[in-house]
């Protein structure tokens, strides 16, 4: 959510990022109620000065029927105060929901579009591997090697669950341990988070937990809802809290089940594990100081590559176009991994994201840090980062990796967290 007092002082600025956004948001509206805002806060402050001026008055030596007028006058100014605080309290919500539909500023250096078409590549990493062989694709190598099983997955749960056998499964822990190994080193501190928040904390964070097109499961009769994304539970674990900042930065990597309805997903870049209902993944998180957030974005950028190099994926980066951004993003690059059997003949599928939130979600969250000579707290930047989703990586471990005889050679530095399997076999 964006200060609403920059909201005011930006106007224009703040609707032209909306309409590089595709985001529509009244303003007029938005204008008219915060007049009424700030004149309701100037008439409260005369009334509660006059209503201590009359009580002053009262605590004095006057005479009966001055106290008399000065008790009247003393309901009357409550019942004033009362109202416009009434009124206040509602204006304050209806201005707290125009709010919570502006997105967030957009970095200057973003490419302005207004959807996928637009993004730009700015860095491709590796050479597509040439097969002198038919090319199979991630769903009948899994079905054929016994590792995937969509058709369990379907019957136990429904369309779009799965099950990860044998080598696949092995593959899911060995994929989670080399992210953490990596990071852990990079000084993330390690976390298991819940797979169930509260509404309030997806909302914070950004996402819409029960509207009518929302992607998220919510749970029956309570507050609760199952995460699309480590980065909700990791983003909550400070609301209302006011850190210091001699602690910044705060890196975390969690890993976390995630849950998505997936509604409206369909087609060819649908199929098998490309978007499923439930996966695992590993996520990075990050709260920093303003001057920290655009160096620790970059980093988390270099890790995410550090990774899929390491696996020996080729991959492309692509920073987000103003129409492609969510929300609460200020600046977005996409890490897509090359997929052999997607399309016709390869394309690139995305496999990571990382944001740059700036303060966005702080204010949401209300998660500050004090600063030595600053009066109040500070809001805090967070940022966000995937670092291993399982279901995508193993996309693309699968479909690269693959041999003429149907086998798949598992990268070298995955091994070690598979009791030293080199391949995959029928």
């Amino acid at each position: 959510m964006l200060d609403p007092k920059f909201v005011r002082d930006n106007i224009d600025l703040v609707r032209t990022n909306c309409e590089r956004r595709g985001v529509v948001v009244d303003f007029d509206e938005f204008l008219r109620l915060d007049s009424e805002r700030r004149s309701l806060i100037r008439d409260i402050e005369v009334l509660n000065a006059e209503q201590k001026k009359n009580a002053s008055i009262l605590k004095g030596d006057v005479d009966e029927a001055v106290r008399r007028e000065l008790v009247e006058k003393g309901r009357g100014l409550k019942i004033s105060i009362q109202e416009k605080e009434s009124r206040l309290g509602e204006i304050e919500v209806l201005l707290e929901k125009i709010l919570k539909t502006i997105p967030n500023m957009t970095h200057p250096d973003a490419p302005v579009g207004s959807s996928e078409r637009e993004n730009r590549e700015v860095k491709r990493w590796g050479t597509p591997r040439h097969f002198d062989f038919k090319l199979l694709d991630h769903v009948t190598l899994g079905e054929r090697l016994g590792i995937l099983d969509f058709e369990s997955g379907s019957k136990v749960t429904g369309q779009k669950f799965y099950y990860l056998k044998n080598e696949a499964a092995l593959l899911e822990l060995a994929l989670v341990n080399y992210a953490f190994d990596i990071l852990v080193k990079e000084g993330f501190t390690p976390v298991i988070t819940p797979d169930l928040a509260r509404s309030e904390i997806l909302d914070g964070i950004g996402f819409n937990p029960r509207g009518n097109e929302t992607q998220i499961y919510s749970i029956a009769d309570t507050d609760l809802c199952l995460i699309a994304t480590a980065e909700i539970t990791l983003g909550g674990m400070y609301a209302d809290v006011i850190l210091k900042e001699e602690d910044l930065p705060l890196k975390f990597v969690g890993v976390s089940h995630c849950f998505r309805t997936e509604a409206g997903a369909a087609g060819r870049e649908s199929k098998g594990l490309y978007r499923v209902h439930q996966f695992t993944k590993v996520e990075m998180f990050a709260f920093t100081t303003p001057e920290m957030s655009e160096e620790m974005h970059n980093k988390f950028v270099e890790y995410e590559e550090r990774l899929f190099q390491g696996l020996g994926i080729p991959y492309r980066v692509v920073d987000i176009c103003t129409g492609d951004l969510g929300a609460p993003a200020y600046r977005k690059f996409d890490l897509e991994a090359w997929m052999p059997g997607r399309g016709e003949g390869g394309e690139y599928g995305e496999v990571t994201s990382t944001s740059n939130c700036t303060d966005y979600q702080a204010r949401r969250l209300g998660i500050k840090f004090k600063r030595e000579g600053e009066k109040r707290p500070l809001f805090v930047h967070t940022l966000n980062g995937t670092a291993i989703a399982v279901s995508r990586a193993l996309i693309a471990i699968l479909e690269n990796y693959q041999e003429a005889d149907g086998s798949v050679v598992v990268p070298q530095v995955l091994r070690r967290y598979m009791g030293g399997i080199e391949r995959i076999k029928r």
